[in-house]
Parts: C-alpha cells; sequence; structure tokens
C-alpha cells in the first residue's frame, strides 16, 4: 500500500450504506477472504470516467497497466438493478465498479 493509500478514506465511513451492501453481496457469494476486506476498504481515487451511471472507485493506487497475473473479476449480485463487479489481485480487491446504482450514501 503506497502513502497516499494508507491517508485514504474508509469506504465504511464514506459510504456506510453501499459497505453493507457490499458486505451482504460478498457474503451471498461465499468468499470470506473478500468479505473480510470490506471494513478495511479505502476510497483512493474514484474512476473518473465521467459517465454519470459510474461511481466505480479503487481501493489501492491505480496500476500503470492491466492489472496482469494474479487478476481476476468477481461478479456480484447487486442489489440495486445494475452492476457491482470487483477486480481482484491476488486476493485483493482493487477496484470496484458501481454502475447504474443510485448515488453512493
Amino acid at each position: 500500500m503506497d502513502d497516499r493509500s494508507a491517508e485514504a478514506p474508509l469506504v465504511c465511513i464514506t459510504w456506510p450504506v453501499f459497505t453493507a451492501e457490499l458486505a451482504a453481496a460478498l457474503d451471498a457469494e461465499g468468499d470470506d477472504r473478500l468479505t473480510d476486506q470490506v471494513g478495511r476498504l479505502r476510497v483512493v481515487e474514484l474512476c473518473g470516467c465521467g459517465d454519470d451511471f459510474c461511481q466505480s472507485f479503487y481501493t489501492a493506487a491505480r496500476p500503470a497497466g492491466a492489472y496482469g497475473v494474479g487478476h481476476h473479476n468477481v461478479g456480484l449480485d447487486a442489489p440495486w438493478p445494475g452492476y457491482l463487479i470487483l477486480d481482484v489481485v491476488h486476493d485483493e480487491i482493487r477496484y470496484v465498479e458501481v454502475l447504474y446504482r443510485s448515488p453512493l450514501c
């Protein structure tokens, strides 16, 4: 974790309702390794794509290129009519893709 990541605000403080939704979706998926990370995830950087339907964010420093070896996506059943997809690298949540959701809270 770089210095910027360590100082970034916690997701659970910034968006407590969303944090509960994410934890419940991961719990339903049955992956305790990822569920256990939710309370310590940080909002390091917002996506910045500019799309009005996107509220995605990085939980660690953005990579210079592709994530590469050890990367996979975890698609979760979102509790809203949209998408909730995680980029996981070596069993660590690095990016949370939040699409078509009302404003995070």
